[in-house]
């Protein structure tokens, strides 16, 4: 004689305890960061290469990209009220100088964001440059 299953029931309260604990940890991350991560909703936040500035062009031209690659993530968000960007290396919000005139196109935004970001990340100012002289070994 063969057993019966027993068919375990998942209540719907469980399943959507577990869909807003997606949604909890999605909303803590982007409260974290100070914005959206927007192409996540909407596919027409993905970059338009057409915007491209000529800066990040010769960049991933020297990378041998094919993309933007992980400077697609890289958006411009608001630290204190002022136009910034995040550095993951320096953990912190790099602000844009206020010399700089922002265009009201969002994808022209986002473009100047990730270039100041890569030039930050190049510069001698980085928190990095100092690690490095700090525990260069050779």
């Amino acid at each position: 004689m063969g057993k019966k299953k027993n068919k375990k029931k998942i209540s719907k309260s469980v399943a959507v305890k577990d869909q807003q604990l997606g949604k909890k940890k999605e909303t803590a991350r982007e409260k974290m960061i100070g914005q959206s991560i927007g192409y996540r909703y909407d596919v027409n936040l993905l970059p338009d290469y057409t915007k491209i500035t000529p800066f990040l062009k010769k960049y991933i031209d020297a990378m041998g990209w094919d993309d933007l690659n992980w400077l697609e993530d890289v958006h411009m968000g608001y630290e204190e009220g002022r136009p910034a960007v995040f550095c993951r290396n320096a953990n912190g919000w790099v602000t844009i100088p206020n010399s700089i005139k922002l265009p009201n196109n969002q994808q022209d935004r986002d473009m100047i964001a990730r270039e100041l970001l890569v030039k930050f990340q190049m510069s001698p100012k980085h928190p990095l440059v100092d690690l490095k002289k700090a525990y260069l070994k050779f």
